[in-house]
């Protein structure tokens, strides 16, 4: 990590793991404690996402049982949130267009609608991969905006058209058809999808139900 960035944190946790299923399961909830007693629970969401997103990317392209570091930054000010995961890979990910099947690829571009910035850096010992979450007062409008991108994307991976009128007409069923995408992703991980939505419903009402 640059010399700039290593200044810049007010919280740091390292967490080394095995890319296997059952660590994954076991990193997304030491991530969340961690929030928690960094005080900035309204995170949990992105970065238990975030986690599972980088985490699983390691078993699929470095080898599952390969060792690697899951670094959570906290940066001065408690604005923004920064995830890191290193391994001993030099093979970069890349942002390539994705079909509504290619899983790898709409994991990607979920993770950079999610997130407000995010790349790659080749180290000493193989690369890291980092996403960065927006923790300040823009948060609101932040969730609003990441919503249209990831709409946007999801239309286009999932050739829907789109003509004039019926713009939010489509928005609205494409948001529908990747909400039910989302449920089918947490049964599959071993979630309880009514328990997804209910934890979902408790955060919009939390921050206050509507985007500023």
């Amino acid at each position: 990590m640059p010399d700039n960035e290593v200044r810049d944190y007010r919280h740091r946790s390292v967490l080394p793991f095995r890319a296997v299923p059952a660590e994954v399961r076991l990193l997304r909830r030491a991530a969340a404690a961690q929030l928690g007693r960094w005080g900035v629970p309204h995170a949990v969401e992105e970065t238990e996402l975030v986690v599972t997103e980088l985490a699983t990317n390691v078993i699929k392209h470095v080898g599952e049982g390969a060792a690697a570091t899951l670094i959570l930054i906290l940066e001065r000010g408690g604005e923004r949130l920064r995830v890191e995961v290193h391994d001993k890979s030099r093979s970069v990910p890349s942002l390539s267009p994705a079909v509504c099947d290619d899983e790898c690829g709409r994991g990607l571009h979920l993770l950079a609608a999610v997130t407000v910035n995010w790349g790659t850096v080749l180290t000493a010992m193989g690369k890291s991969v980092w996403c960065e979450i927006t923790l300040g007062p823009e948060r609101a409008c932040r969730r609003t905006e990441r919503a249209v991108a990831v709409l946007e994307n999801y239309r286009t991976l999932c050739g829907v058209a789109q003509e004039g009128r019926l713009y939010d007409a489509v928005h609205r069923a494409s948001a529908v058809e990747l909400i039910a995408d989302l449920l089918h992703w947490a049964a599959a991980g071993g979630h309880d999808p009514e328990d997804v939505l209910d934890q979902a419903q408790m955060h919009y009402e939390a921050e206050g139900g509507v985007a500023a």
